[in-house]
């Protein structure tokens, strides 16, 4: 059966970016589930799977715009260190803010004195990636993944 909306799709995957060093990658756990249509995994992947059938394998380069996205300079802020959560900065550290368009993850990125510089770009944001993938297995979703939008894992869980 091919992917289509609304099934489960279950793949295994290598991400790597354009100097061929692999970023993330499915080897040694679970293969990735996600209900097809959802918007549930980036769009370029997510269309580069559709139509494919249990057994496929292939590679697909995905522009940032079909990935995580342009990078967008403007979501790169100072901040005082006392405004971020429990007064305190350490690079890397990432928490939520409620912004214009909603919540957004940022990531500290630097810290001098009393500021912290802050990054709400995703990562992966503005980087071309390399994905193998391997479908599998596809199944209908039950009746509860398809109302919350997303895959349970064995047994269902609760929100």
């Amino acid at each position: 059966m091919p992917i289509r909306a609304q099934q489960v799709v279950s793949f295994e995957y290598t991400l790597s970016d354009e100097q061929g060093q692999t970023l993330d990658s499915s080897e040694g756990r679970e293969p990735l589930a996600y209900l097809h249509g959802a918007n549930n995994i980036v769009p370029g992947l997510e269309k580069a799977l559709e139509g494919r059938e249990v057994g496929a394998s292939f590679e697909v380069s995905l522009t940032p715009e079909d990935g995580y996205g342009v990078h967008e300079p403007g979501l790169i802020r100072k901040l005082p260190v006392r405004k971020l959560p429990q007064g305190r900065a350490q690079v890397g550290m990432r928490f939520r803010l409620e912004g214009e368009g909603g919540p957004r993850v940022f990531t500290v990125t630097a810290v001098r004195g009393d500021y912290a510089q802050i990054d709400g770009n995703h990562p992966l944001a503005g980087k071309t990636l390399h994905f193998k993938v391997k479908v599998v297995e596809i199944r209908e979703p039950t009746p509860e993944e398809l109302t919350h939008g997303h895959v349970h894992g064995p047994g269902g869980h609760g929100h």
